[in-house]
């Protein structure tokens, strides 16, 4: 099949699809890039045009097509321990104010492929001991939510991880699986993934928490898409909970429902 083409009209047309969907804006500079990732799709469902691709898309009748077609659009860089001076927040500041019997609980609202939950985990583990806590990881994509689960990463995803952390809750693999470790047994058993989009009201069933992670998502969003992603977290976060964003991030203008205790933390009343 020749190469496939896509028209400013279509490219239109896809980008205020994904703004719907997931709330991504994608500027003109990311052309090549959408047609780089879904003429493959053209090609498996022997299609000749992003049209007829979007039409196939918008009737409703494929939602794993449309979950195919968000998944190669979103970003999911991550690593363990990013912005380390976050996770030291967390372990100096806020656990030590955590009261009474209740299990202490964060979400990684934009988890990726679960470097940053088990991350917050191996902090938990480390800090909190016995008492009980909680991990929930969630992200639109459940591509990456499935590398997530399992836990399973490559050698080279280590740097940024304590050495006693690597000693304590990373398994080296062996023979088959040499170049590779899985996050510890207990950390796995205290850790969930689920599909999100925050574009959503966030079902209450998840629970509310003591920290939440938004951090280094909100750079893709408009400042409404912003607002909109915010009022859906805030009600899943415990009275002085604290949320997270990342260092390129601020919630100025974006809400006046936190109160900011240092750039880029923020605590709900």
């Amino acid at each position: 099949m020749e190469e496939i083409r896509i028209t400013s009209q279509e490219f239109a047309l896809f980008q205020r699809l994904i703004y719907k969907i997931a709330g991504i804006s994608l500027n003109d500079t990311k052309r090549e890039l959408l047609v780089g990732r879904l003429a493959k799709r053209l090609r498996h469902h022997s299609l000749t045009s992003f049209s007829s691709y979007y039409r196939m898309l918008a009737t409703g009748d494929h939602p794993q097509e449309l979950q195919i077609m968000v998944d190669l659009l979103t970003t999911n860089e991550t690593y363990f321990f990013r912005e380390p001076g976050h996770f030291a927040f967390v372990r100096d500041e806020i656990i030590p104010r955590h009261k009474g019997p209740s299990a202490f609980r964060v979400w990684s609202a934009a988890s990726s492929s679960g470097e940053e939950p088990y991350s917050i985990a191996m902090l938990l583990a480390d800090t909190l001991g016995e008492a009980p806590w909680e991990v929930v990881g969630s992200d639109i994509c459940t591509k990456v939510l499935a590398r997530a689960v399992t836990g399973h990463y490559a050698l080279a995803r280590t740097e940024g991880i304590p050495s006693e952390y690597m000693r304590k809750y990373c398994l080296k693999g062996v023979r088959d699986q040499a170049g590779t470790f899985l996050m510890a047994p207990e950390l796995r058993q205290r850790t969930s993934f689920r599909q999100i989009n925050l574009m959503q009201p966030v079902d209450a069933g998840i629970g509310e928490f003591d920290v939440v992670f938004l951090r280094n998502v909100m750079i893709y969003f408009d400042h409404p898409t912003k607002a909109r992603v915010v009022h859906n977290l805030l009600p899943r976060m415990k009275p002085g909970g604290y949320l997270i964003i990342g260092h390129s991030e601020t919630l100025n203008g974006i809400t006046d429902n936190v109160m900011t205790v240092r750039p880029t933390i923020y605590r709900k009343p």
